[in-house]
């Protein structure tokens, strides 16, 4: 695969920085990481690619930018599309789905977009099929609206055609399967944390698995158990890593499969044996605990993550435990009960922290500075985001 390529995570709008971060870690260099509204572009080889989606813990998807090319007719989209190498990311009688967006472009139909840059597609490989349709718009660059991004079926190449302000970007999903699926959380409870949310709680804190953990509010598990993964430094996106069709490249023609199996080898043997600090979570819905064990024992941490059904009002250290970490996601009264008993929450939540949790550093998801007020905790803005469509703030400090 000829290098370097253009890449770009896409993330929820809020955690592009912390996806950076990640992306530095993993060895990128930082003066080729650009943060972008929706996303996160960077220049690199297929190793960069096969490890940033078997890796990030932030991002929903990552694309590969086929080019980017300035058109105000469809002639000119035709005339630059037709050329490009389709047949470097699609095997002949494979199947392709093209979803376009249009913004504030000459080039308006979003639909007939598609239905061009497919026609460009079929027209440069043998027996390509293919449905051309108009995506949702988002404000990133190739971040879909809201948050539920949708993927094209297991045996489909997503291409995704962006029109903003006359520049035509041309882009091919390499995950496929959203990677936010990691493939354990099939039991939930109410309103979810996408575990893209979860890890970046973690990570915008700058909990390491060094010490001990605590959600009170746990609901089907997703904070402990991206916790215990992040502790065993286990890649989010290993259990699809042994399947033939995990992510998208893995059909490609310019796979690089030695590669690839080294990266998936290199993520294992980093694999530590467990997680050397508590790791709990609590709900008072017995169902919430029942589905947070099913799902831990799914993600291989039913061993490092510890479920309970207890009542905030008896939230307490782990025995032995010292100082450490609560992280969580509270009711906000959205959805789930009425305004007066979520501040009363917020508050006993305050209050326990307060009580109980001296020198521990508390981080939550807040819809509303109110609520973060009745904790009486000293908070800070640590990013913003939305979840479940519901803007959010996480904010983090102590007593």
């Amino acid at each position: 695969m000829p290098n370097p390529l253009d890449l770009f995570a896409v993330t929820a709008l809020g955690l592009e920085s912390i996806a950076a971060a990640e992306l530095a870690a993993l060895g990128v260099p930082r003066h080729a990481i650009r943060p972008e509204p929706g996303g996160v572009a960077w220049r690199g080889d297929a190793r960069s690619l096969y490890a940033a989606n078997l890796r990030l813990r932030t991002a929903s998807r990552v694309l590969v930018r086929v080019a980017s090319f300035r058109a105000t007719a469809f002639w000119e989209l035709e005339r630059r599309a037709r050329p490009l190498a389709w047949e470097r990311w699609l095997a002949a009688g494979s199947a392709v789905q093209v979803r376009a967006t249009c913004r504030k472009s000459r080039l308006y139909h979003s639909d007939a977009v598609a239905e061009r840059v497919l026609e460009a597609v079929v027209r440069r490989v043998s027996g390509v099929t293919g449905v051309a349709m108009a995506g949702d718009e988002g404000e990133g660059s190739e971040a879909p609206a809201g948050e539920e991004e949708a993927a094209a079926d297991d045996a489909t190449q997503l291409v995704v055609a962006r029109v903003a302000h006359d520049l035509v970007t041309l882009s091919v999903d390499a995950s496929g399967e959203l990677l936010h699926r990691r493939g354990y959380r099939q039991a939930v409870a109410r309103a979810p944390l996408r575990e893209t949310i979860a890890a970046a709680m973690l990570l915008a804190v700058g909990w390491d698995g060094s010490t001990p953990l605590v959600d009170p509010f746990c609901g089907s598990g997703t904070i402990p158990i991206e916790g215990a993964l992040l502790a065993r430094r286990i890649a989010p996106g290993l259990v699809r890593a042994d399947r033939s069709s995990g992510f998208a490249f893995q059909s490609w023609p310019e796979l690089d499969a030695r590669a690839w199996r080294e990266e998936v080898d290199a993520a294992r043997a980093e694999v530590r044996p467990g997680a050397e600090v508590p790791i709990v979570g609590s709900d008072r819905d017995a169902g919430a605990v029942a589905a947070a064990r099913e799902n831990a024992t799914r993600a291989g941490v039913a061993a490092d993550a510890t479920f309970e059904r207890r009542a905030l009002s008896d939230a307490a250290p782990p025995d032995g435990a010292g100082v450490g970490m609560l992280v969580t996601n509270p009711p906000y009264g959205v959805r789930v009960g009425d305004q007066a008993a979520v501040r009363d929450l917020w508050a006993r939540f305050g209050q326990v922290v307060h009580e109980r949790f001296g020198g521990w550093t508390a981080a939550l998801l807040s819809p509303d500075p109110a609520l973060d007020r009745q904790t009486c905790l000293r908070l800070a803005e640590r990013f913003r985001t939305r979840n479940g469509g519901i803007p959010v703030r996480l904010v983090a400090g102590s007593p």
